[in-house]
């Protein structure tokens, strides 16, 4: 017999992922009792529904943390990607399956849900070959496994939404590659999360694999012009030529738009092929759709830039970072480690209230800049985008709250005490590890403010360059520190 959903405890991996993080939510608001696996329980500490789950930290590679977070779960949610991990990511990706499906049937789990993507054309990306690889890995075992299989996801903050709004944004004659024209079959975020949280009510374990999408299926290019309409955009001349490589398109994507290469070139060559639902994969009989039926595509559009635009993204596609990211690395490094620590440290004393003042660091980055030398910023971020790295167009989820473990321009949210502190890591691509580190207190009825950059060099190169900067940062740091002090004090 199966348990009543109230009684079912839930596992989310990817709870700090775009999707995955939504889905916590959703299921929260249903009164499920849901745990997630992550591997730093600070990073999803900032989300409202923190104190309202159980958090096991740990790594999905690890199976003693996978035996831990498994234990008493009936239905587990595979929400992991692995695709940042260079070019064995798909040899990743499947060890990674096969341990979570092992640990869940040594757990007694009864069911697996795992959201992949559509993959029935003949001629199928690399990343999608691993997707479908992934399903296959999990399934290896006795536990079901229910597979969804998705196509583009419309939402606010996916980064296949953001690809399409900032080309159709900011090209309005384009040359674009033959694969523009290939039919790809849509579905907003909203009704992927429908059928997430449905899986988890099901009556009986399912082991099947259903694929979905919305109720159009067109081409990119025409999803590309009905953003335009709906922006209040003239219609985009797109001019197709045969040159433009995934490769090429995907570099071409990470100078255009927030989403960098290494994540474009995926997501490109995903396009590749014609990514559309299979009615013989139709969930219909298993889930019924939605009460008010599927969100057609000029709706998801509509609803992903409202949210845009009031300021209410949930989740980004630059949330999540990857096992072997930058930021996770940076973790637990202390100064004793035997690496050089190199600083750049200003203070300042202000009569304007505190409040004021970290109202302005809060706010820091994205649409409001950095406070001067916004020139130089920019600069550094096309050249980090040149060298690979995410640049500075990732901006901010909300303009002026921030929330630990979130990305900010090219910077990612380490440590958040409210009203008092925030250190920021960089990710930019670098000889070492930075941060970037404000912390605000009150003395003797004044504002006293600390700014500090920190440098970990690697080696003499990284020592080099902290030196041959050094006379920009004469300029951007009192400058930055003066203006946020100035701001604060015209605010006041």
């Amino acid at each position: 017999m199966s348990l009543p959903i109230e009684n079912r405890k839930l596992l989310i991996t990817g709870a700090s992922g775009y999707v995955g993080g939504r889905l916590v939510k959703a299921l929260v608001e249903a009164n499920s009792d849901v745990r997630i696996l992550v591997r730093d329980w600070h990073k999803v500490m900032g989300q409202p529904w923190a104190s309202a789950v159980e958090i096991s930290q740990g790594s999905a590679e690890n199976r003693a943390d996978l035996d831990s977070a498994l234990v008493g779960v009936h239905t587990a949610f595979y929400l992991l990607h692995s695709i940042n991990l260079g070019p064995n990511f798909d040899e990743i990706e499947a060890q990674m399956a096969r341990n979570f499906a092992q640990a869940a049937e040594a757990a007694g789990v009864s069911q697996i849900v795992y959201l992949g993507g559509i993959a029935n054309d003949a001629k199928i990306s690399k990343h999608l070959a691993s997707r479908a690889r992934t399903g296959a890995e999990l399934a290896s075992t006795s536990v079901p496994v229910m597979e969804l299989r998705a196509g583009i996801i419309i939402g606010s903050g996916s980064a296949s939404f953001e690809m399409l709004r900032h080309l159709t944004h900011r090209l309005p004659i384009m040359t674009t590659p033959k694969w523009v024209m290939n039919r790809t079959h849509p579905i907003a975020i909203r009704d992927v999360l429908y059928y997430l949280k449905s899986a988890a009510a099901l009556k009986q374990p399912v082991g099947k694999i259903f694929d979905i999408g919305g109720p159009e299926v067109l081409t990119y290019a025409d999803m590309m012009q009905k953003f335009a309409k709906i922006s209040g955009l003239k219609k985009r001349i797109i001019i197709k030529i045969p040159v433009l490589t995934p490769g090429l398109s995907s570099l071409w994507i990470g100078l255009v738009t927030p989403v960098p290469t290494a994540l474009a070139r995926p997501l490109v060559g995903s396009l590749i092929s014609e990514v559309v639902a299979d009615p013989a994969k139709s969930i219909n009989d298993v889930i019924a759709l939605p009460p008010e039926g599927l969100t057609d595509i000029t709706t998801a559009m509509n609803l992903a830039l409202s949210k845009i635009i009031d300021h209410g993204v949930e989740t980004r596609w630059s949330d999540a970072t990857s096992p072997t990211a930058p930021w996770q690395k940076a973790q637990g490094d202390p100064e004793w480690a035997g690496e050089m620590v190199l600083r750049d440290h200003r203070e300042a004393v202000t009569d304007v209230a505190i409040e004021k003042v970290w109202k302005q660091i809060e706010g820091i980055g994205g649409e409001h800049g950095w406070f001067g030398s916004d020139f130089l910023w920019w600069a550094r971020g096309v050249l980090d985008r040149m060298v690979g790295g995410v640049g500075l167009r990732r901006g901010r989820r909300d303009p002026d709250y921030l929330r630990v473990g979130e990305s900010l321009d090219f910077w990612r949210v380490e440590e958040l005490e409210q009203g008092h502190r925030l250190k920021l890591y960089a990710e930019m691509v670098l000889p070492g590890k930075a941060w970037l580190e404000f912390t605000v207190s009150q003395e003797n009825g004044k504002t006293r403010i600390v700014q500090e950059a920190t440098f970990n060099p690697r080696g003499l190169g990284g020592q080099l360059y902290w030196y041959s900067i050094s006379p920009l940062h004469l300029f951007v740091f009192p400058t930055m520190l003066r203006n946020i002090v100035k701001q604060a004090a015209k605010d006041a």
